[in-house]
């Protein structure tokens, strides 16, 4: 009895181990997956975008797996397990505080992209802050002032942490809405073969004499030893998303007839991207978070997204079925960044995709309903500045008035200011630069020589196409050192960035050398 009890034993045991070891086969597989794209991902699936409303918020910066689409799936880092992150909204004039844990392998730092933060809160490392360490909390208080769509993302090596996810979207809801229905889509791109590309290829420039904005010398240009002379090619993105998914797996917007639906359409990425909506008439109701006056519907134009730019399109659903929308253009990527507004209830439709149809391009030039803004053409100004954009991907040397940063000459002004700034592309064809300046709105006043017309035009980001000419003004009314920089971060990291510099203003924390900060 005693043997026979000793071999039952001993087989249970035999099974225990064995189901013991499928299982941690098993675990060893949904760790590590070999993908179509031949790329090895590990760690936890990415989850559902969530919402968060309130006053206090905490964001946590982890690893992840994205699929992309059906045959596509990346490395991700992540706020909150998603990509994008958790959406943030809050009601204008709250004040908020977010606490960021990192749970990276690398320092990281948020950038609140479009919103008036106070200069401590601006997240870039070595100019307001030193980056957030592996296993450290960071947290960020302003007040949100100014309704609207605006994003927040990693400005810490922000090429290479973009390009794996590190981004949300910010909404500041208005007191009254004007819609039934509120969708957020950010626009991006992704390498199917990440490997294709090296990012340390594209870090570009030594940042080390950055700290704390400390540079008083402008007087030698950079060392091209500092600048990546492989340049950058952008065909290696070639999967286009919408809020991280591309192609089948792009979520319908649901709708329902009668409603009034808004749509906020952001681009996180690199490259512009002209998206249509089909079947309505519709109105562009804000861009870069400032809403414009009496906007008039347009209906089959294309609106061209440019890069850290965000346009609100409404429209009334009043055309049951279902309707593409989508980006226009021959990327490689273009055909994945699409989606359908579907009707509840209703799912008759004969609308196809178009994507390769040439349609007009709406412009903001002579848009909506004639006011005055705060500022005019010919109205004196404390501060005049030209910035002369230039620079080329043979040797990846991007310029600001001939100099690349740190040794752009910095636009220096005081408190209560009226500055002017005119830009200008000089850089070869096909190379836009969208300039984004941080801590302030600019009032758009001139295109090529030609004034803007209908509504007065407010924006943090401008494309410049070669050749263009764009005069912009604002008011310096939010002391600090301020980035004012092209949002292609290619282009920032190899050098174009400039800094408006308060006069005496003075970083209230210390440069850690060991922060490893790293602004772009």
């Amino acid at each position: 009895m005693k043997i026979k009890l000793t071999f039952l034993l001993a087989a249970i045991i035999l099974v225990l181990a064995a189901c013991s070891s499928d299982k941690s086969d098993s675990a060893k597989k949904e760790k590590t997956v070999a993908t179509e794209n031949n790329q090895q991902v590990k760690g936890v699936k990415t989850t559902k975008v969530e919402t968060l409303t309130g006053n206090e918020f905490t964001l946590v910066a982890k690893e992840a797996t994205l699929q992309l689409n059906n045959k596509v799936t990346v490395n991700a880092w992540t706020f909150n397990g998603s990509v994008p992150g958790s959406q943030i909204r809050v009601k204008q004039g709250e004040k908020v505080k977010i606490h960021v844990k990192n749970k990276l392998p690398d320092p990281i730092s948020i950038h609140w992209h479009g919103l008036p933060v106070p200069n401590t809160m601006d997240g870039i490392p070595g100019v307001t802050q030193n980056a957030i360490q592996p296993g450290e909390t960071f947290t960020y208080e302003f007040t949100a002032t100014v309704p609207g769509t605006y994003m927040y993302h990693t400005h810490q090596e922000a090429v290479t942490q973009l390009d794996k996810g590190l981004y949300g979207s910010f909404i500041v809801e208005p007191k009254e809405k004007t819609y039934d229905r509120d969708y957020t889509l950010m626009l991006d791109e992704w390498m199917s073969n990440p490997d294709s590309m090296s990012m340390s290829n594209m870090e570009g420039m030594d940042h080390s004499n950055m700290e704390g904005m400390d540079h008083s010398s402008n007087s030698n240009d950079q060392d091209s030893s500092n600048s990546n002379s492989m340049g950058h090619n952008m065909n290696n993105y070639d999967v286009f998303t919408i809020n991280g998914k591309s192609g089948d797996l792009t979520e319908p917007l649901k709708v329902k007839e009668g409603e009034r639906v808004r749509i906020r359409l952001a681009n996180i990425g690199y490259l512009s991207h002209n998206i249509h909506l089909h079947g309505h008439k519709f109105q562009v109701v804000a861009i870069d978070g400032q809403d414009l006056n009496q906007p008039k519907e347009i209906k089959d134009q294309l609106i061209s997204i440019a890069p850290g730019e965000r346009y609100d399109i409404e429209f009334t659903a009043n055309n049951p079925g279902e309707w593409y929308l989508e980006c226009h253009g021959d990327m490689k990527g273009s055909d994945g960044m699409k989606t359908k507004i579907q009707y509840e209830g209703s799912s008759d439709s004969k609308d196809t995709s178009n994507q390769d149809k040439s349609l007009p391009i709406f412009s903001y030039m002579n848009y909506g309903g004639t006011k005055n803004g705060e500022f005019t053409l010919n109205q004196n100004y404390d501060v005049e500045y030209t910035m002369d954009l230039n620079g080329n991907n043979t040797d990846n040397i991007w310029t600001i008035n001939g100099k690349s940063f740190p040794n752009t000459k910095s636009i220096n002004v005081k408190k209560g200011d009226l500055v002017k700034v005119k830009l200008i592309n000089n850089s070869p064809a096909g190379v836009n630069h969208p300039m984004h300046l941080h801590g302030h709105s600019f009032q758009v006043l001139s295109k090529n020589g030609n004034p803007v017309k209908g509504s007065p035009i407010v924006k943090d980001t401008i494309n410049l196409e070669p050749g263009d000419e764009y005069v912009v003004a604002f008011k310096a009314d939010n002391p600090g050192n301020w980035l004012f920089h092209c949002h292609d971060l290619h282009h920032a990291t190899a050098g174009m960035i400039d800094v408006i510099k308060y006069d005496g203003y003075k970083p209230s924390f210390t440069p850690d050398s060991n922060a490893k900060n790293k602004p772009e």
